[in-house]
């Protein structure tokens, strides 16, 4: 059996698809998997590193809405396609599993062509258009949230890496906090923009760090590799505040933090929520809104606050954030709220949906 994933571009269709693919060799290590992606996606480097195929088709940008320039889509798509076409019938592909974005356009289209079954997973709570006409082919549509606005969708969460989906805080908290060189009892706040960091959340962090110190709260604080790491002086008594370009162990940041201060991608907000982490959303104040939409189900069961970009402040964070970190039997209450909302089980469920796609697929061409 061979199927082909297609989320290319960015870490958060990437992650689901790695996560899929890993699922999927847990089931069958003989089963083969080709991921799609472009030259210009950060796939080039997070394929590989997984171990996986990756083939690359032409870049075909979408619009994030139905716009004029919609009209033009289908001619730029048209080599695209063609290229996806051929390497889903080189590997003989059984299924065909999108997750959005410029890569999953094309290869929706290249299966419906090629009569090869379409799965179709949605991370963020507002769908893009790619997944919006990949949904229109498939009875198979898996979505992250209760909310989502898909179609005749079956609601599963997001796949996760396995470090992160069997990931328990607890247990692993005082390796976690060794690593980072943080106190084993002191209340811990994570801080990361995402990727690529997030000046407005490194500026007021770095603003504030000294009264949250002095409050007894450390910090572990990743800027972002393109941003420069600010000096930090350690003052013997006061708690750490650990500075880094990034963050090559979330699942060790994860169990070392109390609570979070980050974006609001779809990733993000699936695993703070699998693993009971707590959070203060603060949703990315461009695109469709999407974020603040991921973000709003976590906060209404109780396991985040939701700040806009423009309202971050050090002063907010002192009134909302410094009174839960400071209060065990706060921060346990909003750990169990978001634990209750996360799934861990994604990946496997999504393997289920892609072994139930191709046996329809097949039954089909039987009676057929």
């Amino acid at each position: 059996m061979h199927v082909v994933l297609a989320g290319g571009g960015t870490a958060g269709h990437i992650e689901p698809a790695m996560a899929l693919a890993d699922a999927l060799r847990r089931h069958d290590p003989t089963i083969g998997i080709t991921a799609l992606g472009t030259e210009r996606g950060l796939e080039t480097r997070l394929v590989p590193e997984r171990g996986y195929e990756l083939a690359l088709i032409p870049a075909v940008p979408l619009p994030r809405k139905p716009t004029p320039e919609l009209i033009t889509v289908p001619g730029r798509l048209r080599g695209t396609v063609r290229a996806a076409q051929d390497i889903i019938e080189r590997v003989n592909a059984d299924a065909v599993v999108g997750f959005g974005g410029y890569v999953a356009m094309p290869a929706y289209l290249a299966a419906k062509r090629a009569g090869v079954p379409i799965v179709v997973h949605e991370a963020n709570a507002r769908p893009g258009l790619a997944n919006k006409i990949g949904a229109r082919y498939t009875d198979f549509v898996a979505v992250s949230t209760p909310d989502s606005k898909l179609r005749d969708s079956q609601y599963i969460g997001i796949p996760l890496r396995r470090t992160i989906a069997t990931l328990d805080r607890n247990a692993v908290r005082p390796e976690a906090r060794h690593y980072f060189g943080l106190d084993q009892r002191l209340p811990t706040l994570l801080v990361s923009g995402g990727s690529q960091g997030a000046r407005r959340l490194n500026e007021t962090v770095q603003a504030i760090a000294p009264r949250l110190q002095q409050y007894g709260v450390q910090i572990l604080h990743a800027v972002g590799p393109k941003n420069e790491l600010p000096q930090i002086d350690d003052i013997p008594g006061m708690p750490p505040y650990r500075v880094l370009p990034y963050l090559d162990r979330m699942d060790l940041a994860y169990a070392a933090a109390d609570m979070m201060l980050c974006r609001a991608g779809a990733m993000t907000v699936a695993e703070l929520a699998a693993v009971g982490l707590p959070a203060a959303f603060v949703p990315l104040p461009i695109g469709n809104g999407e974020q603040r939409l991921n973000a709003q189900p976590m906060v209404k069961a109780g396991g985040g606050l939701l700040v806009d970009d423009a309202e971050l402040t050090p002063d907010w964070v002192l009134r909302n954030v410094l009174p839960v970190l400071t209060d065990p039997g706060r921060l346990w209450d909003m750990s169990r709220a978001a634990a209750e909302f996360g799934r861990r089980d994604a990946d496997d469920l999504l393997v289920r949906m892609v072994y139930q796609a191709i046996e329809a697929a097949r039954g089909g061409r039987r009676r057929g």
